[in-house]
This record gives C-alpha cells, structure tokens and sequence, in this order.
C-alpha cells in the first residue's frame, strides 16, 4: 500500500513530536495541531491559496460580497438603538483569511452609514504572516480603519462596548481530540511514526483525558459500538477569553455544525472529520500533512452553553439561509430582467441564490450569535 506524505518539514515536525515522547505517540489533537499550523509549513501557515477556485475550498465570503453585506446589515441594526454619541464601532475579526469579509463589511457600513464607518475600528486577529499579507493589500482602501494585533495582546486589554467579533469558518479549524466508544467504554486516539510503510498510523488506547471525560458525561447520547466522535475543547475556551473583552456586543459564529444531538447521533457513526484538497473531500487525516485542509463539525450546544455562562444571551442557531433573509437579502434581489449573464445585476442574482439555494452550504452552515447588552454610559 502506498502511503502519500505531505510536507517534508511537516512530517519532519510530527516524527520530532512523536520521537520526543515516551510512549512513542502523540494525541490526534497535536497530531491535527502540527499538520496546520506549525511554522512555516503547517497549512494555516503556508502561502498556498486556499479558498477560491485555485485553493481547496469556497466560503460564503469567497461567493460574491453578499454574505459581508448582511453581517454589516445586523451589526448596524444593533446601533440602531443606541443614542448617537455612543456608536463607536469596534468589529473584530479572527482569522479573516484573504480579507474579503472585512472588506465586504467596510464597504457596506460606508455605504449605508458614513458616520458609524468613520468611527470603526476593524481589528483583523491572524497568526499567519501570509494571509496578513493578503489582508493588507485586501483592506489598503480603509486602512484608516484597520488594526493588526495578535490575538493573546487582543485578549490583554481592557474590556470595551459595542464590541462585535465575527468568527467565520473559525471554530472548525481548532484541533480536535478523537474518540470511539468501544466495548462499552471510551478510548483516545493518538498517531505513531511507522518508517518501514512508511507512514503515520491511528492507534486507540483507554480514554484518560478528565477535560474529555466530563465533557462526554454532559451530553445525552446513546452512544453505538465502534462510534468515532470528535471533541473540541478549544472552544469553550475561546469564547471565556472572548467574553472578558466584551462590555457589550455579539460573538457571531459562522460554521458548519449543528447541536449536540445531531453532531453526535447515531448516523454520525464515523465522525464529522473531513479533509479537503484541491476541490477534494476525504476523511484521511493522515495523508498529505500540511498540504490539506483537516476539519470538523462545530458542535454549537458546546459553545452556546459556554456562552450563557459568561453572562451572554444566546439567540436560537439559525441556517445561513436563515440569518440572511432575516438580515434582508432578498431585497438585494434585482427583480428585472437583464439578458446579458455577465452584467453585475445578474452576476449578483446568482450570488443569491447560490447562498439562499438549499445546496448544502445554506442549510449546513448554521450562525450562532451571542451577545451582551450591559454597556455603560458615557
């Protein structure tokens, strides 16, 4: 059998990490975590394209300007009923990618309320000197506007109002652990260095892990024999960091995933573990290190239940279909007919209804939003 490597100076990374230990293996979460983003091959880190049509995968933002346009259309509508002298804006981004959303924002926010863009501040939080890079060349019309700033210095400062931070196709991306029920009990997963293959290999041993035991004690499921799940712990702990910055605002989220019972239902046998590369979809993580995406499903009960202990109000998970119309994307519908296919007007439509069209990215990708009103006064 032929096993197909993926980056020299990644798989290098993963035989040092594997080698270091005594037991001669690492947890599938650090396993995930080198093979995205070690320095500089990992790849979140490498300059590879990766959204669009060049890259391995599209995003809502990658498809038209819509889906930024609608998330400035909520985010306005919340200042709506704040008194004018309090509608400093802050929007902060983590993980913005190429900046097309934040460009999409800005734009949008300048167009339908000059005032409020001029008092905006857009924070982009990205670990990656590449896409930064992107960001930069993105953004240089509203650089006024713009900050750079590392995500750990972010979560330093003093907490602020009206305080919006957007996570698009974010939480996926957090390394997860991986687990399977099996004979009545739990194991871990965890990945050794086999040089005769050669290759990298899964291995299951008991779960020990009290962060993953208590995290599977909370959930109400009937779990089958030899049902793979997995598990971020990341999260909830992002959004405790998130929410000592925030006086008031919302937490947006924007990811495939669902609530608990379905993420970890019986008909999620295998897992929600996906790769993709080149347009590709797969789910063998262990091929192609540092050259392909490695995700999995959000479960959204994890971070809504962190939420509401932080003192947030969570809305009601919506579909991205959802959330857009509520946002008024039909009325971006031009309802006229224009022969030409490649005119804007039409070019537009389509952007449309290929968001609204139930093609699996709409009813896929959910948006969970939690938000926090306790502003002060000024």
């Amino acid at each position: 059998m032929t096993y197909q490597l993926g980056h020299s100076g990644v798989v290098a990374a993963l035989q040092d990490a594997i080698q270091s230990t005594r037991d001669q293996r690492i947890s599938f979460r650090d396993y995930m975590d080198i093979c995205l983003y070690q320095e500089p091959h990992g790849y979140y880190r490498n300059q590879q394209i990766k959204i669009g049509k060049q890259g391995d995968f599209y995003t809502s933002s990658s498809i038209g300007t819509v889906m930024g346009e609608m998330i400035a259309a909520f985010v306005h509508k919340q200042l709506q009923s704040l008194p004018e002298w309090q509608k400093d804006l802050q929007v902060v981004e983590w993980g913005g990618g190429n900046g097309r959303m934040a460009k999409q924002m800005l734009d949008e926010l300048r167009r339908i309320e000059p005032a409020i863009y001029g008092r905006t501040t857009y924070t982009l939080i990205e670990s990656s000197p590449y896409h930064r890079q992107l960001q930069a060349e993105s953004l240089s019309e509203h650089i006024k506007q713009i900050r750079f700033i590392d995500g750990a210095v972010w979560l330093q400062e003093e907490p602020e109002d009206h305080v919006y931070v957007l996570a698009n196709e974010l939480v996926d991306a957090f390394p997860v652990h991986r687990i399977r029920f099996w004979g009545g009990e739990f194991q871990e997963s965890f990945v050794s260095w086999h040089p005769e293959e050669p290759c990298f290999r899964e291995d299951w041993f008991p779960l020990e892990h009290p962060r993953i035991v208590d995290y599977l004690e909370s959930l109400k499921v009937q779990w089958s024999e030899g049902q793979i799940a997995e598990i971020n712990l990341a999260g909830s702990d992002w959004i405790r960091q998130i929410s000592a910055r925030i006086r008031s605002g919302s937490v947006i989220m924007i990811d495939y995933g669902d609530v608990a019972d379905e993420i970890f239902g019986a008909h999620r046998h295998q897992g929600t573990l996906m790769c993709y590369r080149k347009h590709e979809a797969h789910d063998n993580p262990f091929i192609y290190q540092g050259e392909q995406d490695i995700t999995a499903h959000v479960d959204f009960s994890s971070y809504m239940k962190a939420a509401a202990a932080c003192g947030f109000e969570v809305s009601p998970l919506q579909t991205q279909r959802q959330f857009l119309v509520e946002q008024g994307i039909l009325e971006k519908l031009q309802n006229h007919f224009d022969p030409n296919p490649f005119s804007e007007v039409s070019k537009r439509n389509r952007t449309i209804r290929q968001l609204l069209l139930s093609d699996g990215m709409s009813e896929l990708f959910k948006v969970c939003i939690v938000t926090k009103k306790g502003g002060s006064a000024k």
